[in-house]
């Protein structure tokens, strides 16, 4: 590892633990954009009004849910070491993937997020619980629904809809996180967050790849969810996030249901 990458990492280290998120610029390939952007556009046409059932939907917007079970370009997103490190340094070396979905804000759609914290929990004693990192897939502007965050929030102890009066109201303190398609954002999913208005004409897409710390349950129950074919050609990195032979991880997933921040 060189100077200049520890450097980095440690400026990355140091934006997650302050404000609660880092921006790393130009982390996948035009290629690599392109083909979760072909996948993407492929499954919204064939699961059509059903996109996004296995989990939630979502007014204003259209999402798939269990992606790690439909393209390989998906279940390429789950064990970057890059990404793995960011996520360790926010929950601990005992974590694992809760859930792969896809979001697309539609044109036009006038719908803000509420501000939320992922899961709707706060730290408990032992830490964090939840970490987010989302893949542009499209540039994230101030028109186009790009995500705001509430710098430091994550430390607050609070959640937004006990807080605040209206948390779907923008927050004196927000910052609209905008980038390049290409462009990863890493966040301790304990920040108060959410998805602005799409205001053009055009689609915003973006991957969401969700990890929870260990002792959670995972917001999709991978093992019943992700088919044996796709597990069998999994590597044992990408088993090993997935909790696919973690008993706690059964006991705790078949009993509990995880949560959205904000949708029902």
């Amino acid at each position: 590892m060189s100077d200049m990458v520890e450097q980095i990492q440690a400026e990355w280290a140091r934006q997650l633990d302050e404000t609660g998120y880092v921006k790393i610029e130009g982390f996948l390939s035009p290629d690599r954009v392109e083909g979760l952007r072909a996948r993407a556009a492929e499954l919204f046409e064939s699961e059509g009004d059903s996109a996004g059932a296995e989990f939630r939907q979502e007014p204003g917007s259209r999402r798939l849910a269990n992606c790690v079970d439909k393209g390989q370009a998906f279940v390429d997103c789950i064990a970057d070491e890059t990404v793995l490190g960011c996520v360790e340094h926010v929950l601990g070396p005992r974590f694992k993937l809760s859930s792969v979905n896809m979001r697309s804000a539609n044109p036009h759609n006038g719908v803000s997020q509420p501000l939320h914290c992922d899961t709707g929990e706060l730290p408990d004693a032992q830490g964090n619980t939840v970490c987010n990192t989302v893949w542009l897939l499209d540039d994230f502007t101030v028109d186009n629904g790009a995500l705001r965050v509430v710098p430091g929030s994550h430390l607050w102890g609070k959640l937004p809809q006990e807080a605040l009066e209206d948390p779907a109201a923008r927050h004196p303190d927000e910052v609209l996180v905008t980038g390049r398609a290409g462009d990863l954002v890493v966040m301790n999913a304990h920040l108060w967050h959410g998805g602005t208005a799409n205001e053009t004409d055009r689609e915003r897409r973006a991957l969401h790849v969700f990890y929870c710390r260990a002792d959670r349950a995972q917001q999709q129950y991978q093992k019943r969810l992700v088919r044996e074919e796709v597990q069998a050609g999994l590597t044992d990195a990408q088993r090993k996030v997935l909790a696919l032979d973690d008993p706690l991880n059964d006991e705790l997933s078949t009993r509990e249901t995880s949560r959205s921040g904000f949708l029902k």
